[in-house]
């Protein structure tokens, strides 16, 4: 058994270098090792640079400058390169046409598999590189000649979730050298070697977009449709700007007040807040609950298609899962009544909140990422009448 932390002898490794402390340290730890290590900063979305308005949500200029700047104290090359046409063709029209279609994507998930471990991954082998590296929190390890994908150390930073698309050829190519490390110590490093992005606020807008308000941005690509905001008696309480504009579980932005009458709704009194429960892409109807445990919010299983594993399919039994990022493994059963070619079906042993069409459940073997599907479907505890 092998981890990415222990390698033999001494290789060229291209590091993706983000701008952000966590692939800085790794290049560094890398350099320590005494690999030849080459940097490549991805730009990956490009339309906003000369857009005054909106310039200051594109930080792909800052993020290349301080880049830079990180390479030049390791001591190694850095290459900029443009992967934007890639991202459109390959990641950006995939997320519009599953928002177009009332669904909510995660395009991280897409890009780490199409762009940064694929474009990215064959623009470093012809560079002569062994293998590649990034600053995830994950690991990978070699059991009986398969690569498996791990959990990061740090429960809190795990970003595995992100990874579980990856298959066995991009897996045995890859580094994540701090996933063996606590962010609190990936700091520490960085502080101690004078890295210039020491303390440089982590990232948390989606991949291309950055931290720029969510919905502004979509106005620019999604087409309006208002319609009825309806409560899950049927009552109009207001209306949507587009259905392509929420997601289950959203309690922000609704645009609604509360229903005054006593027992409005189930799960929720006078005043409690209100969540958006379904989308009903026929009659154009954004149905909302209230109660952050209404049975419209619940699920007890799930229908997954677009099926990707790590490795070997897992037999049918149990095993953890998660139908979102930072979410805790919730015990689960694959189930071996495949609803259709191509897709599983996972019963819960606690109902899940707020199951959502377009994201991913990825399954997990205690430490181990299987991989896992998109969320097809989902079935609440009370399907009710709407």
């Amino acid at each position: 058994m092998r981890d990415n932390s222990a390698m033999n002898h001494k290789q060229r490794i291209v590091v993706g270098l983000s701008g952000g402390v966590d692939s800085a340290v790794t290049a560094y730890l890398l350099k320590k090792q005494g690999h030849e290590v080459v940097g490549i900063f991805m730009k990956n979305w490009e339309d906003d640079d000369s857009d005054d308005e909106h310039g200051k949500y594109c930080s792909s200029n800052i993020d290349f400058v301080d880049a830079a700047a990180v390479a030049d104290v390791i001591g190694i090359e850095i290459e900029h390169v443009n992967f934007a046409a890639d991202y459109k063709d390959r990641v950006f029209a995939a997320f519009l046409s599953e928002y177009q279609a009332g669904r909510t994507p995660n395009p991280d998930i897409l890009c780490n598999a199409e762009i940064k471990f694929k474009a990215f991954l064959d623009h470093a082998m012809r560079l002569g590189a062994e293998k590649i590296a990034t600053g995830h929190y994950a690991r990978v390890r070699e059991v009986e000649g398969q690569t498996q994908l791990l959990k990061g150390v740090d429960n809190s930073k795990d970003q595995s979730y992100f990874l579980h698309r990856l298959n066995q050829a991009q897996l045995a190519k890859t580094l994540f050298p701090v996933g063996e490390l606590h962010k609190t110590e990936v700091r520490r490093i960085a502080e101690e070697i004078g890295l210039p992005n020491a303390k440089k606020k982590d990232s948390t807008g989606i991949c291309f977009i950055g931290e720029r308000p969510f919905r502004e941005f979509l106005n620019r690509y999604l087409a309006h449709k208002p319609g009825p905001i309806k409560d899950a008696r049927g009552r109009k309480l207001g209306e949507h700007v587009g259905l392509s504009f929420y997601t289950l579980g959203q309690r922000q932005g609704l645009g609604i007040g509360g229903v005054k009458e006593k027992g409005a709704a189930r799960g929720g009194g006078d005043h409690a807040p209100w969540f958006v429960a379904r989308k009903d892409m026929q009659s154009n109807t954004l149905y909302v609950v209230q109660g952050h445990e209404h049975p419209w919010l619940l699920s007890q299983s799930l229908v997954a298609g677009d099926i990707s594993w790590t490795g070997p399919a897992p037999k049918f039994g149990g095993f953890g899962a998660k139908t979102r990022y930072r979410q805790a493994d919730a015990a689960c059963a694959l189930m071996p009544d495949t609803p259709a070619p191509g897709q599983f079906r996972l019963d819960f042993a606690q109902p899940q909140w707020a199951v959502t069409p377009g994201q991913s459940a990825v399954l997990y073997d205690g430490e181990v990422c299987l991989g896992g599907a998109v969320i097809a479907q989902a079935t609440p505890l009370d399907e009710g009448s709407a």
